[in-house]
C-alpha cells in the first residue's frame, strides 16, 4: 500500500471530524471510521507508517486516534 495515499485519506477523514470541539469525540470518530471502512491491510500499513516514521505527514488528530484506538484497529491474525 502506498503510505502517502493512506496518509492523505486519513487526513481527509480527520478534517471531517475536526469540526467537533471534543477531542475524545474526534478521536473516536476517526478511529471508528478507519476501523469500519478500511480493510485490514490498509489499517496494518497505516499503523506501520506510524511506527516507522512517527506518523510523518499525519495530522495530530489522526496520530492521537491511531494511538488511542490501536488495539481495535490492529487487524486480527
Amino acid at each position: 500500500m502506498d503510505s502517502q495515499k493512506l496518509v492523505k485519506m486519513a487526513n481527509e477523514i480527520a478534517a471531517f471530524f475536526e469540526a467537533d470541539p471534543d477531542p475524545a469525540v474526534r478521536s473516536a470518530g476517526i478511529g471508528g471510521h478507519i476501523g469500519r471502512f478500511w480493510e485490514p491491510r490498509m489499517r496494518r500499513a497505516l499503523l506501520q507508517h506510524l511506527d516507522q516514521g512517527a506518523g510523518a505527514g499525519l495530522k495530530p488528530s489522526v496520530i492521537d486516534a491511531l494511538k488511542t484506538h490501536r488495539e481495535a484497529l490492529q487487524p486480527k491474525a
